[in-house]
């Protein structure tokens, strides 16, 4: 590993498809940047199988048995192994849980995240599917800070993406997640250039 690099860490819980992308731009060398470790609070989650293929730490989140809740020593946990692998910038990739203290107080306006429509409209879970229930004829994605809001935190970059008259929820959210793919390392880029690494 090079130390000059800047280290992220990464929280998802799916199956890491952002994650990828990340990877992918790294491997490209439009991203210059190494990831530190994989973090998710689901155990079956296909992200953590990404890292371990590229030798990557990946470990679970011990949520005690809350289905969304994120308890704050969990938080603090996963503060704690962010700041032993070093990261620098942590990226919120498919995260389902609402990220508060002392994770935030840990990486202040260190912490990003990727959503499915262009913030402020449609915050929440399922955006793509909100967009086309309203009936809306552009959606898209949107890079944001994390604050102790749910998608409220100031925005970095947003891709547009129009709503077809023939859209599925699902046709549409695929169609953001080729965006999402290109957005979302560019932006990391974007937030590495505002932070100076954590001292040790």
């Amino acid at each position: 590993m090079n130390d000059a690099l800047p280290r992220l860490g990464i929280l998802g819980s799916g199956s890491g498809s952002n994650c990828q992308s990340i990877m992918d731009a790294i491997d490209a060398g439009t991203l210059k940047a190494e990831v530190a470790i994989v973090l998710s609070d689901n155990p079956d989650a296909y992200i953590l199988e990404r890292a371990r293929q590229r030798g990557i730490p990946a470990q679970v989140i011990d949520c005690r048995g809350f289905k969304s809740k994120f308890p704050e020593e969990s938080q603090k946990e996963v503060a704690d192994a962010l700041l032993a692998h070093g990261v620098d910038l942590v990226c919120l990739a498919g995260f389902m849980r609402l990220v508060r203290h002392p994770l935030l107080d840990a990486f202040p306006a260190r912490i990003i995240n990727i959503h499915p429509a262009l913030l402020p409209a449609f915050p929440g879970l399922e955006a793509w599917a909100q967009a086309v229930r309203a009936g809306a004829t552009e959606s898209g994605c949107t890079v944001h800070y994390v604050d102790d809001g749910m998608d409220t935190g100031p925005i970095l970059g947003q891709a547009r993406v129009p709503v077809l008259p023939d859209d599925t929820p699902e046709s549409l959210h695929a169609r953001i997640q080729i965006e999402e793919h290109k957005l979302y390392p560019a932006m990391i880029v974007k937030a590495l250039e505002n932070i100076r690494p954590i001292p040790a």
